[in-house]
């Protein structure tokens, strides 16, 4: 199984998920977003990671347009696509749907609503974002927070999608990373509980994540 994993080179670190895909028997390849090349065949699976920039804000606009373009285009010729935080907000604005800036960040680990306990577990699930996102009018949600889609669903280019705004992925020292980055945007919160959450949750946060990695495969009939 190829794996076309599209992500910032300065923080390419597919965490928990890769560490499945990679046990599952796939092969990873990084596409640096800031220079992607035009959509070619030869992946089974693309893989959006998480930035810390936003897909709304100005300057991006060639680089969201570039990658949604992408994105559309692998739909279109049968590859399936996961997308993960700022990857589940591109998903959304290349498929119709749109993102802005919250008015608070979204941080530490927290239980989301869910209609699919497989697709979209409750959790907790780290969260670490000050954006947020209305799902393409073709999507199915899945999971919400309080501050909005948390998971949806999508086949109306012919082949499956699945986009979480939470962050399966990540691992403490990552997460740890981000916090003491300001990858949250806001002021106000207390980075060494966020952190602590981080470790404590660790080793189940692992486990979860490989259970969901393991359920995306299946639903978007990819044979690893």
């Amino acid at each position: 199984m190829r794996i076309h994993v599209i992500a910032d080179v300065v923080d390419s670190d597919g965490g928990y998920v890769v560490e499945r895909l990679e046990q599952r028997g796939g092969e990873i390849v990084l596409l640096d977003r800031d220079a992607l090349p035009a959509y070619a065949r030869g992946a089974d699976l693309i893989l959006l990671l998480g930035s810390d920039r936003s897909a709304h804000e100005p300057k991006w606009v060639g680089v969201v347009e570039a990658e949604s373009a992408f994105v559309r285009a692998a739909l279109r010729d049968g590859t399936p696509v996961i997308g993960i935080c700022y990857g589940a907000q591109l998903m959304a604005r290349a498929l119709g749907g749109t993102s802005w800036r919250a008015d608070a960040a979204e941080v530490g680990w927290q239980r989301i609503d869910t209609t699919d306990p497989v697709l979209c577990p409750e959790g907790p699930w780290a969260q670490l974002h000050s954006d947020v996102f209305a799902p393409p009018p073709t999507a199915r949600v899945l999971g919400t927070s309080w501050r909005g889609t948390q998971c949806f669903i999508d086949d109306s280019l012919g082949t499956r999608a699945i986009a979480w705004q939470f962050h399966p992925e990540v691992t403490p020292t990552t997460y740890e990373r981000w916090v003491n980055e300001g990858y949250y945007g806001d002021g106000g919160v207390d980075e060494k509980d966020l952190i602590r959450q981080a470790y404590d949750n660790a080793a189940r946060s692992r486990i979860a994540a490989h259970e969901l990695t393991d359920a995306a495969l299946t639903f978007l009939g990819v044979d690893a």
